[in-house]
């Protein structure tokens, strides 16, 4: 079973993903599919890091008030989970509806990484 540092780990590499597909203008829609995913493995490692069971969801509000139940100072990150909670699913198939450009990116990535440094700094790594 993956501990706390495997999803940690899995959170890090997203991220670092993301940075390095939104340098081409072609894969920002992959970019900031893993801003997503950097977010959602983030709360789960804190989940894991609290000895508790891991929702089946990819749903960043839902980690995130599961979260701000064992520490309400995660809700600071809701504006932030609800953008990338987005990325989760419009970004993954071809969409008229569905458009993300650079500045989009970068502001993605910034809040992907406030996820995961809150979350390493509540649990003191």
């Amino acid at each position: 079973m993956p501990g706390l540092r495997d999803w940690l780990r899995k959170a890090s590499s997203d991220l670092k993903a993301s940075k390095k597909l939104s340098d081409d203008n072609e894969t920002l829609d992959c970019s900031v599919f893993h801003t997503q995913q950097c977010a959602e493995k983030a709360f789960k490692a804190f989940i894991v890091f609290t000895q508790q069971a891991i929702p089946k969801t990819h749903d960043l509000k839902f980690l995130l008030e599961h979260c701000a139940k064992i520490d309400s100072d995660f809700l600071f990150l809701l504006d932030e989970s609800i953008v990338l909670d987005a990325y989760g699913y419009d970004s993954r198939y071809p969409s008229d509806n569905f458009y993300v450009d650079k500045q989009s990116t970068i502001d993605a990535i910034e809040m992907a990484e406030k996820i995961l440094i809150t979350i390493k700094t509540k649990i003191s790594l």
